[in-house]
């Protein structure tokens, strides 16, 4: 269980971020993503909130629905998958077609992937590589050269973890942070059930926080539920983790 604040904290700044995956692959589970948890604690350590994951196949119309939704829903996107050489690499035409803006090769990109290749090995698939929207600005790759690119808040990346994470390094200088969460755990070794509805009362009581409720059972010995306040402003954890605590107390002597 969590809750959300009705509302940020006077001051706050919220940044928020959306995440594209792309690929048949993942969907078919052939290949397990590992980089949506990445992402995700990277902007949150940023004070950027990641507020949905959407995964799509390598369909176009579907790529660019889910990227037009979350560009006009959230300050960045970042997407992930579909840059390479291969047929089924589609994203930067997806990408064009949801901006409705053309796509060629690019001569910045052709010049980049010619200091990794050879112009015998420079073919037409590796060139493929280098097809980027107009008006979009290049994301640098350290590891493997081909370049990513981001188009307004749309930021695209390539799906080899290694390569993404090196583009997300290149790119994190130009993304804004915002009020980063602050955040408490109490380990309540009871069950969800019983601290549920006064859980959802202390929430209710105390707004700019947000309280989520994580049951666990250690397989051998006993269960119960990781409590975690977050907020903004740090001088409202203290009296929602003193209001957690006590409720916890009160539940313990009454079930002792």
């Amino acid at each position: 269980m969590s809750t959300e604040p009705e509302s940020p904290p006077a001051g706050a700044e919220i940044v928020t971020a959306g995440i594209v995956i792309i690929g048949d692959e993942i969907l078919s589970g052939r290949t397990k993503d590992k980089n949506i948890g990445y992402i995700a604690e990277y902007l949150t350590a940023m004070g950027i909130d990641t507020r949905e994951v959407r995964v799509v196949p390598d369909v176009p119309e579907m790529i660019a629905e889910a990227v037009n939704t979350l560009r006009a829903r959230y300050t960045y996107v970042f997407t992930c998958g579909g840059i390479g050489p291969t047929h089924d690499d589609i994203t930067a035409d997806s990408i064009a077609a949801a901006f409705g803006v053309g796509i060629d090769h690019d001569p910045r990109a052709v010049a980049i992937l010619r200091e990794r290749y050879t112009e015998a090995d420079l073919n037409e698939a590796r060139l493929r590589m280098a097809r980027i929207p107009f008006g979009a600005e290049l994301i640098e790759n350290k590891v493997s050269k081909a370049p990513g690119f981001r188009l307004e808040n749309v930021h695209v990346m390539a799906g080899v973890p290694s390569i993404m994470q090196a583009m997300l390094d290149a790119v994190a200088p130009t993304l804004k942070g915002g009020r980063k969460l602050d955040s408490v755990t109490i380990d309540a070794v009871i069950g969800e059930g019983l601290i549920a509805t006064p859980l959802g009362e202390i929430a209710k009581a105390h707004p700019g926080t947000i309280i989520g409720s994580y049951p666990y059972f250690d397989g051998a010995k006993r269960y119960g539920t990781n409590i975690v306040v977050r907020a903004r402003d740090p001088e409202l954890l203290a009296p929602a983790a003193a209001a957690i605590e006590a409720m916890l107390t009160r539940i313990k002597a009454e079930t002792a």
